[in-house]
């Protein structure tokens, strides 16, 4: 029976809301004006529009003394998880267009994903079979139950895929409805994941061996292949590659063609700037993924090195981390990162966008962002959005205290492709494509200020070159703690997506 008082009223029970503060809390709130006005805003327009910095976002513009001339046109990972591929396959191509001196060039995202799925598949059914004896309930087997069949991945994931299974151009491997949106398909292949798990847990309860039960798995991947096959159509074992190339393309010109049809310097009826330009193709047919790679992708999937910067106790300087439970590709390289301060990681970014290479990022993209404001749709900026002045309340941490409250964490894969430097030649703002497709953000692309990547950014991926001789040898020689996806930094470098 509940406690009451004299009036009859319930008792009040220590932290327990009194009504009646609460109702003089209402009615005292429209006696101010900043009230008011913040209270009409926000109701008619909601808060972003109504927090915006008009005066602030206007002084960001899109322009970079560092930046690529030519960068390709604007991905898209549509209604998919699939940041981390497309930020790697951004960087990828980038040395496919230098080669063969073209504006632009996109591999499949599909065939990309098709093989990360299959290999997902793979090696969550091991993790299965290695904690078999565990109870359900364990927070291992519940986070590979729950976390297995997901799109989302880091950018090993994708070097793992490329050094494995090889690329092919998007057009030998269109996207297809389930691609585009992978809510369904995704659906379905959880699903067949988790009776294939409870099965193979079966087997071990029964007394398989552990060949018997990789024997199991096998079949049970095969059932994954179908599925992939009839929702992202069946992967090229080869295909045929014709593309036109530009004149500065620097493959041997035994494997280009000439184009039919291109003007010669003696004909009248061409235009002078068309008379000095030879038209070529190249031609090479019956092309398997992996030779593609090894003809027309200059990249070194291994030679990349991944810095964090992720401050606080518990988080020091120079440490190797891996995340427990997550590598998607059996045999391959294991996700690492080293924790650096936020300097050292930019200047590495600075260095690879000065020799003209993009480099992979991510963030916590949704931070400060305006991006259904029509104006200002493009620009990251801890100065643009006041929420403090609009709502009267303090909101402000810094980054350690961000990432210890679970505020902020890295969940957004983009790439670096430009930076503006200060007079002491640290970065101003970062020029930033997105994969949202071209009509979101300013053309596809995002302008963040030095301060906003500091707040809320906090991982580059670069080649060795672009990293000082210190921090190689941390990267090659610290030992590797591994974390769990649930621990204070597990929980800050989640699966990205």
């Amino acid at each position: 029976m509940t406690d009451t008082n004299k009036t009859g009223r319930p008792a009040a029970v220590p932290g327990a809301l009194d009504p009646a503060w609460s109702d003089d809390l209402t009615a005292r709130f429209s006696d101010e004006r900043a009230n008011r006005v913040a209270r009409n805003a926000a109701t008619s327009s909601n808060l972003m529009k109504a927090a915006r910095n008009v005066s602030a976002l206007r002084t960001y513009h899109d322009t970079f003394g560092v930046s690529r001339p030519r960068t390709g046109e604007v991905t898209n990972q549509r209604h998919s998880g699939r940041c981390w591929m497309f930020s790697a396959l951004n960087v990828a191509r980038a040395a496919t267009m230098d080669l063969l001196d073209v504006d632009s060039f996109e591999f499949s995202q599909a065939y990309g994903m098709f093989y990360d799925k299959l290999e997902k598949f793979n090696s969550g059914l091991a993790r299965i079979a290695e904690t078999a004896g565990r109870p359900t309930s364990d927070r291992a087997v519940a986070y590979v139950l729950d976390e297995a069949m997901g799109d989302g991945g880091f950018y090993p994931f994708a070097m793992n895929l490329i050094a494995k299974w090889g690329l092919v151009p998007k057009d030998a491997m269109p996207e297809t409805a389930c691609s585009k949106d992978s809510s369904q398909m995704n659906q379905q292949l959880q699903r067949l994941f988790h009776r294939s798990a409870g099965e193979l847990r079966a087997r071990a309860a029964a007394g398989a061996t552990p060949a018997e039960l990789d024997d199991a798995r096998r079949e049970m991947v095969a059932a994954c292949h179908r599925v992939l096959c009839v929702c992202l159509g069946e992967p090229p074992l080869t295909f045929d590659l014709e593309l036109p190339v530009g004149k500065k393309c620097r493959l041997d010109r035994s494997r280009l063609v000439r184009q039919e049809g291109a003007p010669d310097a003696d004909d009248q009826g061409a235009d002078k700037a068309d008379k000095d330009v030879e038209r070529w193709l190249l031609v090479d047919r019956g092309l398997t993924p992996r030779a593609f790679c090894e003809r027309y992708v200059p990249l070194d999937p291994a030679d990349c090195v991944d810095l964090v910067c992720m401050p606080g106790e518990g988080r020091p300087w120079g440490t190797a981390w891996h995340p427990t439970l997550t590598d998607s590709v059996e045999g391959g390289r294991p996700v690492r990162w080293l924790n650096v301060e936020q300097g050292v990681l930019e200047a590495a970014a600075v260095a690879s966008l000065r020799a003209g290479q993009p480099c992979s990022m991510s963030c916590d993209v949704m931070q400060d962002f305006p991006r259904h404001i029509e104006d200002f749709p493009g620009v990251l900026a801890c100065d643009t959005m006041d929420y403090e002045g609009l709502l009267g309340v303090k909101l402000g941490m810094d980054r350690t205290q961000m990432l210890d409250l679970h505020e902020t964490s890295l969940t957004h894969a983009m790439t670096f492709q430009g930076v503006e430097l200060g007079a002491d030649g640290s970065p101003v703002a970062w020029r930033i494509e997105n994969s949202w497709g071209k009509e979101a953000c300013k053309d596809g692309y995002l302008v963040a200020s030095a301060d906003w990547f500091r707040t809320y950014g906090g991982e580059v991926v670069v080649r060795r070159e672009f990293v000082p001789d210190d921090v190689l040898a941390l990267w090659d020689e610290a030992p590797t703690t591994d974390v769990a996806p649930w621990d204070p930094v597990g929980a800050c470098l989640p699966l990205q997506d």
